[in-house]
């Protein structure tokens, strides 16, 4: 019985950090569900939309399973809101990588066309 209760100390002192941000973790999923339903409003946005909604559901599971292990003790809830908060910062830093690539292609070509405008612009300039 004693070695119970020191598990569910154990896994209440590993469970605060989260716990203590539970508030900021539902808010910004909650924000983040909102966010994809008002993208998918629009045409283009209705392509995305899921992925904001996605990742506010992982959020508001991440804080829901970290309530249940903080005061339950549930060393499965533990694990479910470790798995949902790594979920979360995977599917994030994809998008980061993602949008990192399209900037650097985009950069690359606004490059290309500046250096193509500007050498067709030397080329028309010779011949008037």
């Amino acid at each position: 019985m004693e070695e119970n209760q020191q598990e569910e100390m154990m896994i209440r002192e590993l469970m605060q950090p989260l716990k203590n941000a539970t508030g900021w973790i539902k808010f910004l999923g909650i924000l983040l569900i909102v966010y994809g339903v008002v993208s998918a409003l629009t045409i283009v946005g209705i392509l995305i939309a899921w992925l904001p909604i996605w990742l506010g559901v992982l959020l508001l599971r991440a804080a829901k399973n970290t309530n249940s292990a903080y005061y339950q003790g549930n060393k499965s809830a533990v694990l479910a809101a470790l798995n949902n908060v790594g979920s979360f910062f995977t599917v994030y830093g994809v998008v980061a990588l993602i949008g990192i690539l399209f900037f650097v292609v985009f950069f690359i070509f606004i490059i290309a066309t500046g250096v193509l405008w500007e050498s067709m612009d030397a080329i028309s300039n010779m011949y008037l």
